[in-house]
Order: structure tokens, then sequence, then C-alpha cells
């Protein structure tokens, strides 16, 4: 039976909540600590059972790609490899390092223009858990502030899984009997098809007991065309392509439709960052640039037994070239394997944004194969 965020909220807790954060222990305002270049902080531990119920954070740096250079990461019931980790940004809901404002139920980033990060998934444990913060830039990060709100109690309950969160990162490239042509739209020939998901873009790939609750999807496209003909694929229990959860494309598994290109900010899913034209940049045309969806299974999660993959398309039959990241998030049974690697603080930097002058520079090229002369630009 569903349950609304506030059915619970007149219920006595044999608990008792506490709060770890970066105050000045001085009693004095220099509320913040720093994080020097290659340096590990723990923000919180805690022994016995309990469950974090919110996490503040707000960052001042001189390095502009901080948000992607502090990693963290969390740790539960003494497991030495992490269940979450992300550079700080992306888990928040902020891609490619940026700054910008984002609201959903579980993850927001606040005024003052997106400067504060903030969670309210719940995180339980039984036998203790720890969260630490590494600055893997070459900047010293000069203010760090958080808070960690949490509950300690006498024990969780077994029912209760971890929470888990995975970053994840590709330059994508066109798969299909194309080559290396992007063929979206059947723009260069008859529309491929893709009876697999072998080569789509992977959220996550679990093993264990769970359910998964969401992502944050983020996609730098450097074409004009449509990003999204992609379908999501959830194959559940080692089940067989096409699986028991196939989408339909990109927007549709983001509950919206129509390729939009407009901000749209619900509880449990949209846009928090649209294309070029869309985020205060150059206006380009099409669909070019950053977009940031998010879709969050509260009232629908993906439930798994054995296993869980989730991935989709770069485009449909993933015939495009893509700049894509995401952090997918869920809940499991424990011991949950290692992620793989997390790729360096040098491969997470995002590729630069296609300018006014690049789409010139294209038309002129287009021009010179084409014989030049009097060309408007849809001569075949």
């Amino acid at each position: 039976m569903s349950r609304g965020p506030l059915a619970d909220i007149a219920t006595l807790v044999d608990a008792r909540s506490r709060r770890i954060s970066s105050y000045d222990r001085s009693g004095g305002n220099a509320d913040h600590t720093k994080i020097g270049p290659g340096e590990t902080i723990t923000l919180a531990e805690m022994e016995g059972a309990g469950i974090v119920k919110h996490i503040w954070i707000t960052i001042s740096s001189k390095d502009d790609l901080a948000r992607k250079n502090l990693v963290l990461r969390m740790y539960w019931d003494g497991q030495e490899h992490p269940s979450v980790e992300s550079p700080i940004g992306d888990f928040f809901g902020q891609g490619w390092g940026e700054s910008y404002r984002f609201a959903s139920l579980p993850l927001a980033a606040a005024p003052r223009k997106g400067n504060a990060l903030v969670c309210y998934f719940p995180m339980p444990y039984g036998r203790g858990a720890r969260i630490t913060v590494e600055n893997q830039g070459e900047v010293e990060c000069g203010a760090f502030y958080y808070y960690v709100d949490y509950e300690e109690h006498a024990s969780i309950p077994d029912s209760a899984a971890r929470f888990h969160a995975w970053y994840n990162q590709e330059l994508t490239k066109p798969e299909s009997s194309f080559g290396d042509r992007e063929n979206e739209w059947g723009v260069l020939g008859e529309t491929p098809k893709n009876p697999s998901d072998a080569n789509n873009y992977l959220f996550c790939e679990v093993s264990g007991e769970g359910h998964y609750v969401g992502v944050n999807y983020y996609c730098h496209c450097p074409t004009p065309i449509w990003y999204g003909e992609g379908d999501d694929m959830f194959l559940v229990d080692g089940e067989p392509w096409p699986g028991s959860a196939h989408g339909t494309g990109t927007e549709d598994y983001f509950n919206q439709s129509w390729s939009p290109d407009e901000h749209y900010l619900h509880p449990y899913f949209g846009t928090a960052r649209a294309p070029a034209r869309e985020a205060n940049t150059d206006p380009l045309f099409g669909w070019l640039g950053k977009v940031h969806c998010y879709r969050f299974h509260l009232e629908d999660p993906i439930r798994f037994k054995k296993s869980l993959r989730a991935s989709i398309e770069a485009g449909h039959a993933n015939v495009l070239t893509l700049e894509m990241a995401s952090v997918a998030y869920w809940y499991q049974t424990m011991p949950s394997a290692p992620f793989p690697s997390l790729p360096a603080a040098a491969a997470r930097k995002p590729r630069p944004m296609i300018s006014t002058v690049d789409v010139h520079r294209w038309r002129d090229a287009w021009r010179e194969k084409m014989g030049g002369g009097p060309l408007w630009g849809n001569e075949r």
C-alpha cells in the first residue's frame, strides 16, 4: 500500500535525534572545514544502529570544478568499500561541476544559485556508518560547511536495505550498421534496430536483493538533433532482453513528451538544466547543449531479488556521440559488490560547449564539400 511522505509524521519513535556539523568548536563563527588537495576528511562517523535522515552541504572553493573534484563516499556496517561513491555535485543533482537550482523530493540544490546541496534520502545502518569527502583536485577547498542529521536506534530491522548510489560516465559512440555515422531520426538512411541492451549507457548493474529508486541523468549533446530517442531498459534477476520494464524513449522515461527543451521541476521528475538556449548561454538551436533530467521511483520502485541491470540507449539504437554521466540510487541487501573504479579527476573534466563559431565552421566545411556557391544549407 502506498504511503505519503507525511504518513508517519505523528507516530512516536523510540530514537534519539543527533547532528554532526562543521560548527566552530571554539564558539566562534568559522563554521567550516578545509580540504586540501589529495586530502580525505570524515564528515560523520556513527556507531551502532541508526538512520541518516538529512544532509546539507555548501562549498566555497577557487576550484571551478570543485563539484567534480570532491568525491562523496558512504560506508555502512563496517563494509570496507563504499556503498555511495560519486562526485559531490553529480550526487546532489548538479552536473558538469556547475551550480543551478534543482528541486526534487529526495535531493535539491537550493538558493543561493544552487549552492546549498540537500539530501533527504533515508540511509539506515545496523553496525555503524561513515561519510567521507576526498579532494581529488589540485586546489584547496577553502570552506566546506555541512550538517549530517541522523537518528540513533536500538536496532534496525533486517528488512531495512542499505542506500547505494553510483556515478558513471561515458563518451558514447555510434553503434549500428551505419558504423560511425550518427543516423538519428533515419536522416542518413533506414532507421536501425537494436534488439539488445549490450551497447547501452549503463545506469547501474547490481547483485543482491533490493529496489531501484531513481537516477540523475546528465547529457551533453554536441549536435542540434534530438538526443532523446534512446529507450530505457531494466533487466531484472538475469532475465533476457527486452526484460520486464522496457521503455519507449528518454523523455518518456523522465515522464515528459515530444522532445522538450524547457525547465520543469516536479518532486519526482523533471528537467533542471535544459540545453543551451534555456541555460542562459549561447542562443543556439535544436537540442545542442547540456541537459539534466531526473526521475525518482518513490511510488514505483523497480524491485529485484537477485540482480538488476538498468540502462538507456544513447539515441535510438545507440547512434549518437553523447557525453553522458549519471548517478543511480537504489537500496539493497548487504554485503554489496565493489563499484568499478571511479574515473580519475582529469577524465571527469567536462568537454567544452559547442559554440556559434563551431557551427559556422561546420557550415563552411559542408559548403566546400557541396562545391560552394549560393548554398542555403538544406541542399542534398
